[in-house]
């Protein structure tokens, strides 16, 4: 029986590479990387020769499972890692898992940095209970429904974005959560230029038209109030903006119906009762 292991590396400072990290590198056959030249860096940073290098990636990840498994079949030790932070959040990885786990092998980690642990712990946010919600869908109805399921979520939300998407990212949330809604933006996490900014919605859509984004993101949304009983036309005000962020009014019955804990028929007809005053998306 081989043994598949996950280990994390830095997410900007070389200093937080851990010791068990290098250990296992240099104890590896196979080390399984989403950019070889990235990784052989990081194992010349650590002093270590990799026996063999593998790109990992999005792309490669499943013609990659064969060879993992050869190494894994004989006894070996196959590290997986991803150009920062802890392997299958967001990165390849949970590919290799399923298939060392099916064919019977040991599978375990060596933890370290996560930018989503990281940024919710400094945001000042709820850490109670929390929901990572990765990379949101770029467009579409699909967008529009997870950006509606995150606003009637009750515990904190982890998202993490690009530079150039965060300012429309960070919009359609306030169009569903509404502006006043609490909000942290993470950036350059560990590096020198680390920067926490906190505030609202509203604020952190003035703030990112104000300055160019640079760096990627994790951005911590607070959980959605309870909700408190509504009437006809605050529900009527909900279904507009929900409109008016992309969804259909089938979707932003549904929607509001979580929100408010109305019987989605009854938010349903009020929808139909607004046909006037919302566009047209059946």
């Amino acid at each position: 029986m081989g043994t598949l292991l996950l280990v994390a590396t830095p997410i900007g400072n070389l200093g937080d590479l851990t010791p068990r990290a290098v250990e296992a590198f240099a104890a590896a056959d196979l080390v399984c990387c989403e950019d070889t030249r990235r990784s052989g860096r990081l194992l010349q940073h650590a002093g270590v020769t990799a026996r063999r290098l593998r790109r990992v990636d999005d792309h490669t990840e499943h013609a990659a499972t064969g060879e993992v498994l050869e190494v894994l079949n004989a006894g070996g030790t196959v590290a997986v890692v991803t150009d920062a932070g802890t392997p299958g959040i967001s990165d390849p990885g949970q590919r290799l898992v399923r298939a060392a786990i099916e064919a019977g092998h040991a599978v375990s980690a060596v933890p370290g940095p996560a930018a989503l642990v990281m940024a919710l712990v400094i945001s000042g946010m709820s850490t109670d209970r929390f929901v990572f919600e990765g990379f949101l869908p770029r467009s579409g109805r699909e967008r529009a429904e997870r950006v509606g399921e995150i606003s009637t979520q009750r515990s904190t939300s982890i998202l993490y974005e690009a530079p150039h998407r965060v300012a429309r990212t960070v919009a359609d949330l306030a169009v569903a959560c509404g502006p006043e809604r609490r909000v942290a933006l993470c950036r350059e996490l560990t590096k020198l230029h680390e920067e926490v900014w906190r505030g609202t919605l509203g604020e952190a859509a003035n703030h990112l038209s104000e300055r160019e984004p640079i760096g990627e993101f994790v951005v911590v949304l607070d959980g959605a109030p309870v909700a408190a009983p509504t009437t006809d036309d605050e529900v009527s005000a909900l279904l507009r903006r929900a409109v008016s962020g992309g969804m259909s009014k089938r979707d932003a019955a549904a929607h509001v119906a979580a929100q408010t804990g109305r019987p989605k028929r009854d938010v349903y007809n009020l929808a139909l009762s607004l046909t006037l005053t919302l566009p047209s998306a059946f």
